[in-house]
């Protein structure tokens, strides 16, 4: 049985891989964690190899390789909300590109050479594409529109450089939106269907707070993403990219419409300015190409799909 390194497992995308991995059963997972709330409502953890690590410390990194002796690391690990990133700039750069610094020199310092690793990076790094750039293919140049595109543009950059000079075994990745009961708030979809269920159930008023309708996104589900993850680590090339995403674009009014149609009280909108970007991206939608002739992998979880059980799981939770 292969063991597995995931870091940033008790995230939103993390939980949703470990769920996956365990379903193929060939896998030992060893999952890091930095807080011991985050372990809270974690399912299987009896299948679990937990591990408490703080990814800026070398030191930790490298116990923790010693220990797990892992023939696989996914490295999800990093501060991904672009409106916090644009208010806090230093310490998402810091975060997010210290902490892959830091595990490859660890893996190239520990001679672990052998060590499959796939990098999940983000498609925001392609940024401002004109509409004849669309679809996006991996050849799209870099126009990074945040602190957080900024950060995923260095990593991306760094992890195909320690590909080429330290022959470490990288596998990148760039995902598309994507989107999944319990991912947390500064979301789109999450914000969304909260203050759905929060009007639904009278807790505030009926008034959705909304920021850019216009701009289009290329939505897909988390499960269908981390099925990709787990194609590409058996079956990706080393120094390559793949995009992930499901091939459509959505204006996030179409998503607004979803839930004020499903809500079960009639609700206004309204624009909050702390919602919209300094900046924001027309349109982006992927070519997954690539990553489908590698690995016949498409989308299954259709759009509507997603939004009835994001509004679903917010309604139990508020």
């Amino acid at each position: 049985m292969e063991k597995v390194l995931i870091t940033g497992a008790t995230g939103f995308v993390g939980k949703y891989l470990i769920k996956h991995l365990l379903s193929l059963k060939k896998y030992e997972i060893y999952a890091t964690y930095r807080k011991e709330h985050s372990l809270e409502n974690f399912e299987s953890k009896e299948k679990i190899n937990f591990v408490k690590v703080d990814l800026l410390d070398k030191d930790q990194i490298k116990n923790v390789l010693k220990e797990a002796k892992p023939d696989i690391i996914v490295h999800l690990a990093a501060q991904a909300a672009i409106l916090e990133s644009i208010k806090n700039p230093l310490e998402t750069l810091h975060n997010n590109i210290d902490s892959q610094l830091f595990l490859f020199e660890s893996l190239k310092e520990l001679e672990m050479f052998d060590v499959r690793l796939l990098v999940v990076l983000s498609a925001d790094v392609y940024g401002y594409v004109s509409h004849e750039d669309l679809p996006i293919n991996e050849e799209t140049p870099f126009r990074p529109g945040s602190p957080y595109a900024v950060s995923k543009a260095a990593c991306d950059l760094l992890a195909y450089q320690y590909f080429r000079s330290s022959k470490l075994k990288i596998i990148r990745v760039r995902p598309f939106t994507h989107i999944g009961p319990g991912q947390k708030l500064g979301f789109v979809t999450s914000d969304f269907a909260k203050q759905i269920a929060e009007i639904e159930k009278e807790q505030i008023d009926p008034v959705i707070k909304v920021g850019n309708l216009d701009a289009k996104r290329d939505f897909t589900d988390v499960r269908d993403v981390v099925r990709a993850y787990a194609l590409l680590i058996e079956n990706g090339e080393a120094g390559e990219v793949y995009n992930i995403g499901s091939g459509k674009s959505h204006k996030i009014s179409e998503v607004l419409e979803y839930f004020l149609k499903h809500a079960k009280v009639k609700i206004k909108s309204e624009t909050d300015p702390n919602k919209l970007r300094p900046s924001d991206i027309p349109d982006f939608v992927a070519d997954f190409t690539k990553l489908k002739k590698l690995t016949n992998w498409e989308p299954e979880i259709p759009f509507e799909k997603s939004l009835e059980e994001i509004l679903e799981f917010w309604r139990n939770e508020v």
